[in-house]
């Protein structure tokens, strides 16, 4: 038994650091989305990028405009500033791009991204959206740091501006890669050789809010029942706790 035990901690010992080294070339680390679904003006904003950028490509067919009223917009404000291919409140949020034309495009059709926070997460949306670079052996002249060989252009580049890849070798000699902002867009600055990001990165984390909210948008209307239930218990069982208190102490006194 002894033999047995001292042999699958060797097997261990070795399978371990090729396991390590194997999930630290799988990509890089991603940054924590900052995401609160309760922020309405975050959801909002989000909402508006994602229409004005994103769904010129991608559709969103589980989603209808109406649902947007739940992230505090008004139907008049849905139908003026969020609705360009319906006329209908009630109508999904599809693309008007015919799918085939798509396809031979990008070379592959864009997927639908109503469900698309829970089947990537947060995280990862984040850090794609941030991760866009110059690569010009890329078709559409840029790839991504998150999706090695992606087939979108970066569409919000004028935002961000540029950015280059860049390769070092770590400690351990295993190469590690990052992004460095070397053209400033409208919404980043190049200060003293240094990029402030700060305002992209905002805009980016109000998009990836809105996807994880259109991903499942009843947990808005969830989280804010759920408050108030807790609240409510609390009040109940507050007056139960004062006097059960009250007569424990009493037997003791």
């Amino acid at each position: 038994m002894n033999k047995t035990i001292r042999q699958l901690i060797a097997a261990a010992a070795l399978v371990l650091p090729a396991f390590g080294a194997f999930a630290s070339s799988e990509g890089p680390a991603l940054e924590k989305a900052p995401i609160n679904i309760q922020d309405t003006e975050s959801l909002q904003r989000g909402a508006q990028t994602f229409v004005n950028y994103c769904l010129s490509c991608h559709s969103a067919s589980a989603m209808r405009y109406n649902r947007l009223t739940d992230i505090g917009l008004s139907e008049e404000q849905i139908k003026s500033n969020l609705m360009f291919a319906t006329d209908k409140i009630g109508e999904q949020m599809n693309v008007a791009m015919d799918k085939k034309d798509a396809k031979a495009w990008f070379g592959a059709t864009p997927p639908d991204l109503s469900v698309i926070a829970r089947s990537r997460g947060a995280d990862y949306l984040y850090g794609y959206l941030r991760g866009f670079y110059r690569d010009d052996t890329r078709p559409t002249g840029w790839n991504n740091l998150v999706f090695d060989k992606v087939g979108m252009p970066h569409i919000l580049w004028q935002w961000q501006g540029e950015q280059v890849l860049k390769t070092e070798k770590n400690a351990e000699g295993h190469e590690e890669h990052s992004l460095q902002l070397v053209k400033a867009g409208t919404l980043t600055k190049l200060e003293n050789g240094k990029a402030n990001t700060a305002e992209f990165d905002k805009r980016m984390a109000d998009l990836t809010n809105f996807l994880v909210y259109m991903a499942e948008p009843a947990q808005v209307k969830r989280q804010q029942i759920g408050y108030v239930v807790l609240m409510y218990l609390f009040l109940l069982l507050l007056p139960f706790a004062y006097f059960l208190k009250k007569a424990y102490w009493k037997e003791i006194h």
